[in-house]
């Protein structure tokens, strides 16, 4: 059973950064842009989608948002954040440009033939991927969109 969809509604996710300037300029280098509208001194509102944005929180703001300890990531994870490129060489020239931007390589390529994708860490530890998916498997799915690829003629 598939889920509803909920038309206009946005996500925002916020992480907190030690240096909110520096982690704005590493994301740019990766092709991310901010939008102005919501980004001031203490955070910046990544665009990563038509509706999902991840805030890039500077430490103090963080602590007031979320009430709780922040954990630290070099031995704390809390989540990990995956994102789509639209090709296969586009997740190599993602992370690529975050390891040259000073991010750290955590995964090399897992290929998968229908999906393949790399994984790094950014300059405050927070784990991402950059992933690729065939379109096809995207709209059927991994398993139907395998069992349709065997079945095809070669």
């Amino acid at each position: 059973m598939t889920a509803p969809a909920h038309p206009g509604r946005m996500l925002f996710v916020s992480i907190p950064v030690a240096d909110l300037e520096r982690s704005k300029e590493f994301f740019a280098k990766l092709g991310f842009g901010f939008n102005p509208s919501f980004t001031d001194e203490t955070g910046a509102c990544m665009l990563v989608g038509e509706q999902a944005s991840v805030m890039l929180v500077s430490h103090p703001k963080f602590a007031e948002l979320s009430k709780l300890p922040m954990a630290d990531p070099a031995t704390h994870t809390l989540a990990l954040y995956c994102f789509s490129v639209s090709s296969r060489e586009e997740v190599d020239t993602v992370a690529e440009a975050a390891l040259a931007a000073g991010g750290v390589e955590a995964d090399g390529l897992e290929d998968y033939g229908f999906m393949c994708s790399r994984s790094f860490f950014d300059l405050d530890g927070h784990g991402w991927q950059v992933m690729w998916m065939d379109p096809a498997a995207a709209q059927k799915g991994p398993e139907e969109f395998a069992t349709s690829t065997q079945d095809a003629p070669a």
